[in-house]
């Protein structure tokens, strides 16, 4: 298979018309009919160009045609994590985050030029944005275009800088966004902000901001989605004759009913007291799991009540 590629390719080197298509249109311009797609060439499917294409790479340096270098081009997108408390996710809050991102230049408005001047046609490329360099291979030598570095590809060339820049048409800046943070919200989830990443390129839009959320573990309460679990240390007299005592939540104490002959393991639910639902709304439950603590200290009148009881 390489062999015919191989050969594929120095007939492209050496036939004139070949080769003037090859430069023009890649691999496929150069067997003729490239409008018809990868299907077209020389007999070869579609998975058959990656190959063609690697030789023509791995001598020259890049196959046949550019990227347009002067495309709009999005911004990076930037990561910021954000701590919340235990109650915060769960009822949802507004924060204010800050942070250093690359801006549009307020001194050139992102020309790269110092205010007054203006950039000029790039006299190395003449404002193609890209140079001819001929490269030595095995199969001869090839002629191709590169991406012009004096002027990066831009067609333009600056000859005074703007000073704030340096010529890159943009500068750090530090901004400050709100996010909303709905409530239910856990950790490792994510919010996207768009256009509060960074500057794009040659006129392109500004990326996203992904706010990465992390919820901070809480004194009290532990979380699955929507339900809050909450662990209770009772007496074993509490245990053994029932009770009355107060729960906390993160809606406010709420007043449970220990029954008579409650033992450790025992799960009551507060109905509606835990997190909101994020997808199909409502919300969830309180799991109180109950612990018996066993005396270890007693004295004697408590001792011969417990033999007592046990005959």
């Amino acid at each position: 298979k390489n062999t015919r590629m191989f050969q594929e390719a120095y007939e492209t080197l050496s036939d004139s018309q070949k080769r003037a298509a090859y430069d023009q249109y890649g691999a496929a311009g150069s067997q003729g009919g490239f409008g018809g797609g990868a299907g077209g060439f020389g007999g070869f499917d579609g998975a058959g160009f990656g190959g063609f294409e690697d030789i023509f790479s791995s001598f020259f340096g890049g196959g046949g045609g550019m990227r347009n270098p002067n495309a709009p081009r999005q911004g990076d997108d930037l990561q910021y994590r954000v701590n919340l408390s235990f109650e915060e996710a769960v009822f949802g809050v507004e924060k204010e985050v800050s942070y250093h991102r690359e801006a549009t230049c307020s001194t050139c408005s992102g020309s790269g030029a110092k205010p007054g001047t203006s950039p000029i046609t790039c006299r190395k490329c003449h404002g193609s944005g890209a140079i001819t360099v001929d490269t030595q291979t095995p199969l001869g030598m090839m002629r191709r275009q590169v991406t012009c570095d004096v002027c990066h590809g831009s067609g333009q060339e600056i000859t005074d800088p703007c000073q704030t820049c340096h010529g890159s048409g943009q500068e750090k800046k530090k901004h400050t966004v709100s996010v909303k943070i709905p409530a239910g919200v856990e950790t490792g989830q994510q919010i996207r902000l768009q256009g509060q990443g960074e500057a794009g390129f040659n006129g392109g839009p500004y990326g996203d901001l992904f706010v990465i959320l992390n919820v901070l573990p809480s004194k009290k309460f532990e979380r699955n989605g929507s339900t809050i679990y909450y662990s209770l240390n009772i007496s074993f007299v509490q245990a053994a004759l029932g009770d009355t005592v107060d729960i906390p939540t993160v809606h406010g104490d709420v007043e449970m009913s220990i029954p008579a002959g409650t033992q450790t393991g025992k799960i009551f639910r507060l109905k509606g007291k835990g997190a909101p639902k994020l997808r199909g709304g409502g919300q969830g439950d309180q799991h109180v799991t109950v612990t018996v603590v066993t005396p270890t200290k007693l004295n004697d009148q408590q001792k011969e009540a417990l033999k007592a009881f046990a005959h």
